[in-house]
């Protein structure tokens, strides 16, 4: 058995957040592929505890415009400082990578580049673009918040037309400057999530929170009302687990299965088209069994 990262070491994580090693050689293939291809993933920088699980299937979430992030979020291990130059051949790399996964569903998401004038936009274009001419895959991506450049925002909705776009919502009105950091506004992320569907109606829209940093139950059925009343299509709800005790916001609380079923439950009841929930659920779990399913 292995432990997905958690909080203070002194901390005993709760038995089911521990998980199996998955077996077989199939994780070795995806991590050669990505180093051979130096191509970067949220599964790695993020230390996500699925990263094993994802690899041994041949699948990954891909990270674009470097591994060096512009913000200083309170509950990502993503590197932070001052960001390299742009890889001109990283859309054929990850186009590439694709095609020999065998990817029918690709997820992009990327660090923060506030440094950029267009925040990365015509980057993302260039990825997705590239993407499907090699592969025919769907696309999903994950974005930052775009909240000093919305035009280029505005240009992968009209230009690239995404399949699934995603903005990760993450925690609730009471904590998002703790949690996301002073530039985060909890009415961009709805607005941001909103402007899609204005914009290109045909793109499906997804957003995420981390539960365990101290929300409550009622603050976070508020939040699920709010995404719904922006249009987002949909929810994916996941424990909280501290990258490590030195620079991280610690788990609060440790949110039994139970719990998490009956926030998935209810979710569908309100009116998400799409639910996972579950203590190992991230922002692209499994993220092809949910865009085909509706």
């Amino acid at each position: 058995m292995i432990d997905a990262p958690g909080p203070h070491p002194k901390q005993r994580l709760p038995k089911w957040l521990k998980r199996n090693v998955p077996k077989g050689n199939a994780n070795h293939f995806t991590q050669s592929l990505l180093e051979e291809l130096q191509l970067e993933t949220v599964c790695d920088s993020a230390k996500c505890p699925n990263r094993m699980e994802c690899y041994s299937q041949k699948t990954a979430t891909f990270m674009i415009l470097g591994n060096v992030c512009t913000r200083a979020c309170s509950f990502c291990s993503v590197p932070r400082g001052k960001p390299e130059e742009l890889s001109g051949d990283e859309p054929d790399r990850l186009a590439e990578a694709a095609y020999r996964l065998g990817l029918k569903h690709v997820v992009i998401t990327s660090v923060t580049r506030d440094d950029l004038p267009d925040g990365g936009a015509d980057h993302y274009i260039r990825c997705i673009a590239a993407v499907r001419e090699r592969t025919g895959a769907t696309v999903e991506v994950l974005t930052p918040d775009f909240i000093h450049c919305r035009e280029a925002l505005d240009r992968i909705i009209v230009e690239a037309s995404p399949d699934v776009f995603n903005h990760n919502t993450e925690t609730v009105p009471r904590l998002y400057k703790r949690v996301r950091g002073v530039t985060s506004e909890y009415a961009w992320t709805l607005d941001l999530l909103k402007r899609v569907k204005e914009l290109n109606p045909k793109v499906k829209t997804k957003s995420g929170l981390m539960l365990g940093l101290g929300e409550t139950q009622e603050e976070v059925f508020a939040v699920l009302e709010d995404l719904l009343a922006h249009d987002v299509d949909f929810l994916t709800l996941g424990q909280y687990l501290q990258p490590d005790e030195q620079r991280f916001l610690k788990v609060e609380r440790y949110i039994p299965p139970e719990e998490f079923e009956m926030y998935g439950r209810k979710s569908k009841e309100m009116g998400f088209k799409q639910v996972a929930s579950g203590p190992f659920v991230r922002s692209s779990y499994h993220a092809r069994d949910m865009a085909e399913a509706y």
